[in-house]
């Protein structure tokens, strides 16, 4: 197996190049490199993403097949409906964009995981995204009740290509309703998806669903370099989502 080895600065080589399913390490496209924020940059743009453990090289990966939501096919389920409808009435609650970036990416790194005993959020991954956030390409989108940061997600934006990272709950639905107003800010922008990355069964009975390396490569191409929204969420936002959509299951 012959994965690139690349050195601080060098650019990845195609998203294309990455191992196939039947290869070894399906998904990994190349090690080594560097997180700074010119990398990350070109990573996004082509269609890759860096996930490693603290005693591994940076690794660089493009699965095929990908994850994605599109938000026309999110699955508002009813009980999830009617959580939404409480949420938006209640003053103490409300949704935030990038008021607490860092605090939404610890929260994330200390989440419990299925099948997980560790986290790859690890100190390096903390500090390279705090840095692409104040560079403005990494975004949280936040669940605040009485005052207190209850859950959320974080995210990458290039363009109108938008990448999901990972998301937390310190209340009952509250990740669900971040991903929810994530939703609902793309239907308002008209991205056409939200890279989830890999198969769980959680997104996927959310809506999500699989294509290939092949189309998402695509979509990024036709996506990064629209103009990028003003990353601030309004509550109008809810409507398309709440009022517009005539297929709730229950």
């Amino acid at each position: 197996m012959k994965i690139p080895w690349l050195v601080p600065g060098q650019t990845l080589p195609p998203a294309s190049s990455a191992q196939g399913t039947n290869d070894a390490v399906p998904g990994l496209l190349a090690a080594g490199g560097s997180l700074d924020i010119a990398s990350l940059h070109h990573a996004y743009s082509n269609a890759s993403f860096p996930w490693f453990s603290e005693d591994q090289p940076i690794l660089w990966w493009s699965p095929d097949p990908r994850m994605v939501l599109d938000p026309n096919s999110f699955v508002l389920h009813h009980s999830l409906k009617k959580t939404l409808q409480r949420f938006r009435r209640n003053s103490s609650c409300e949704i935030r964009i990038d008021h607490a970036f860092e605090q939404v990416m610890e929260a994330c790194s200390s989440a419990p995981r299925d099948g997980q005993s560790g986290t790859w959020i690890n100190p390096m991954m903390l500090e390279a995204y705090g840095a692409f956030h104040r560079a403005g390409f990494a975004h949280s989108v936040e669940t605040w009740i009485n005052g207190e940061l209850a859950g959320g997600l974080y995210c990458v934006g290039i363009g109108r290509a938008v990448f999901g990272e990972s998301m937390f709950a310190r209340q009952s639905d509250a990740s669900k309703i971040a991903l929810a107003a994530l939703v609902c800010f793309c239907l308002q922008h008209d991205i056409g998806l939200i890279d989830c990355q890999q198969k769980t069964k959680h997104l996927a009975s959310l809506g999500a669903s699989e294509v290939s390396r092949y189309a998402f490569v695509k979509h990024v191409e036709n996506s990064r370099d629209a103009p990028a929204p003003a990353w601030r969420f309004e509550p109008v936002y809810w409507d398309r989502l709440l009022f517009q959509r005539q297929s709730d299951t229950t």
